[in-house]
């Protein structure tokens, strides 16, 4: 994946949310951290309807984690629409990144450069750098 220079990286799970930003070229990455947001999950609106069916007959769908999810694109949101960041790449396990998904507003979809649904939450930066190369 082509990762512009200054190009912001969100890194979330259902529990972290880790911002960096790419301070190398277009195919050699550089990650270094920007910001590791504190968010209140106050959005619990996934409730059981956006359960997946699995998920529904098992009660496996954590909601703490789905308004995790909610409140790692709100922010990220707030960040588009205030024009603080130009490109992003998100990198979320498919369960977190489905989620953000139904949340990101019309400018945060302007500046997707990409996604990753894959789990990297707690790799290191070197594991984080090749996995965008590689996509």
């Amino acid at each position: 994946m082509k990762l512009p220079h200054k190009a912001h990286v969100a890194i979330v799970d259902g529990e972290n949310f880790v911002l960096m930003r790419n301070d190398g070229q277009l195919f050699e990455p550089k990650l270094s951290q920007v910001d590791k947001p504190k968010l209140t999950a106050t959005n619990f609106s996934a409730g059981v309807k956006h359960q997946d069916d699995i998920g529904q007959r098992k009660g496996a769908t954590d909601l703490d984690e789905l308004a995790h999810a909610t409140a790692a694109a709100e922010w990220l949101n707030a960040k588009a629409v205030a024009g603080e960041m130009d490109d992003l790449v998100v990198i979320a396990d498919p369960k977190t990144l489905g989620e953000m998904r139904r949340h990101y507003h019309t400018e945060l979809e302007k500046r997707l450069v990409g996604e990753i649904a894959k789990t990297l939450t707690g790799e290191t930066t070197e594991r984080i750098e090749k996995a965008i190369s590689q996509a």
